[in-house]
């Protein structure tokens, strides 16, 4: 039983911070519920920055999780533009940047990643932007509009989904777009050589130009502007502004200065939790990007497999786990992994994991001409690993269900689009 007078304390303003308050108090919690943010705007949303925000057909106030007015009728103590700077697990204290000292009963961290950022010379040029942050998106949904206005060039390094759904943005106000990716094709790491292409050719055939091998080394500027890009190849390609959209890295130095147990970098890196989103520490959980967690894709999956997913749908349903997991509650967080993207008229889905060299064959059903289709990873044994539904809709349960069963499955019967998926299920 938890008892009224506890304090639990959510570290993270972002989505899994804002769900995890909200089933706090869903679930009956009646103690003091304290959520720490360190920007100063409200708990909001990640997705609109690289599309309907991004684009101008979504307004400001539609990325908040809450009306303002929310928190306070929900006895949720906020804590805006306050940082949380120092975490000590014996003493079960948060000390934030005015120094303010909170003590707590359970507390969860959901902290969120940040971008990372280029080691080049010139990243100090006005012109070149990151995307993570609804100041990111205010910012970059005028240098858009400007450079379309201007007939402007902006160059994007990196062509995973964040640097697509901006060059989709950008084409749209008209800006002239350069993509520097050191792989292949764009997205290599998640939909691996046979699709990546996929994006490359719709990209393209929207008037991106793509640079792929290759690495900026510089950025070139005069008087604070940007001119420019170079490329580890000698290139050079004309700039004015520049995103960097080379992944994100899990904010972790509270847990790493508590003494938490973390997961190397390379393997993904993020806070260990267990399958109820507790941290080393009983008294502490982690969720959202930050969280490293057990991955059950089926009964198949290596009992040591972590993975840590950066998307909307983890924070969505990680935050309201952990929150039921801090109340006492049987928890256990097994969800497969989800994400979407809308790019131009492309819009797709994507349930489980597959990274290159995991799995067999791909194999597609529907109209792979006309973007219409379902592609789907099988491992060496013909278990389902992952399916992508590109403009094909209310699939994206079927899929996870044949991903759960761990069946083998005959390609034959996934590429005929007369055989329902339910009819695979065993």
């Amino acid at each position: 039983m938890v008892d009224a007078h506890q304090t639990f304390v959510i570290v993270g303003g972002g989505l899994a911070g804002a769900k995890a308050a909200e089933t706090l108090r869903s679930e009956g919690f009646t103690g003091r519920v304290i959520l720490i943010c360190d920007e100063r705007d409200h708990p909001y949303e990640r997705p609109p920055l690289s599309k309907g925000y991004l684009l101008g057909k979504e307004e400001r106030d539609s990325v908040f999780v809450h009306e303002p007015a929310w928190y306070a009728q929900a006895q949720i103590e906020l804590h805006l533009g306050q940082p949380a700077v120092h975490l000590d697990p014996e003493a079960k204290t948060v000390r934030l940047g005015d120094g303010t000292l909170i003590v707590y009963d359970r507390l969860l961290l959901a902290t969120g990643a940040e971008p990372r950022r280029l080691d080049i010379p010139g990243t100090g040029l006005a012109g070149v932007h990151h995307l993570r942050r609804l100041a990111h998106a205010e910012r970059l949904r005028g240098v858009l509009a400007s450079l379309g206005r201007d007939n402007g060039h902006l160059v994007i390094a990196g062509a995973g989904w964040i640097g697509l759904e901006v060059a989709a943005a950008a084409r749209s106000y008209g800006a002239e777009v350069t993509i520097v990716e050191a792989a292949p094709t764009p997205l290599h790491g998640v939909l691996g050589p046979e699709l990546g292409g996929l994006f490359a050719d719709l990209h393209r055939e929207h008037g991106v130009r793509f640079h792929f091998g290759a690495r900026l080394t510089e950025i070139v500027g005069q008087d604070g502007m940007v001119l420019a890009v170079r490329t580890d190849d000698g290139e050079e390609h004309p700039a004015h502004d520049v995103l960097a959209a080379i992944g994100a890295a899990p904010r972790t130095a509270l847990a790493d200065q508590a003494g938490l147990d973390l997961v190397d970098r390379a393997a993904g890196g993020g806070i260990a939790v267990d399958s109820a989103l507790r941290t080393s520490d009983p008294y502490i959980y982690a969720a959202g990007d930050v969280a490293a967690a057990p991955l059950t894709l089926s009964e198949d999956t290596p009992q040591d497999t972590r993975l840590r997913v950066e998307h909307w749908a983890n924070a969505l349903n990680g935050g309201p786990a952990a929150a039921r997991a801090m109340l006492g509650q049987d928890v256990s967080y097994d969800r497969i992994p989800y994400f979407f993207s809308d790019q131009y008229d492309v819009g797709m889905e994507y349930s489980g994991y597959a990274p290159p060299g995991s799995y067999a064959q791909v194999v597609c059903r529907g109209d792979l001409a006309k973007r219409e289709f379902i592609a789907f990873w099988l491992g060496a044994d013909g278990r389902l690993l992952a399916g992508m539904n590109v403009n094909v809709w209310d699939v994206a349960e079927s899929i996870q269900q044949l991903i759960r069963s761990g069946a083998p499955l005959a390609p034959g019967a996934l590429a005929d689009p007369e055989v329902p998926l339910a009819a695979l299920l065993p």
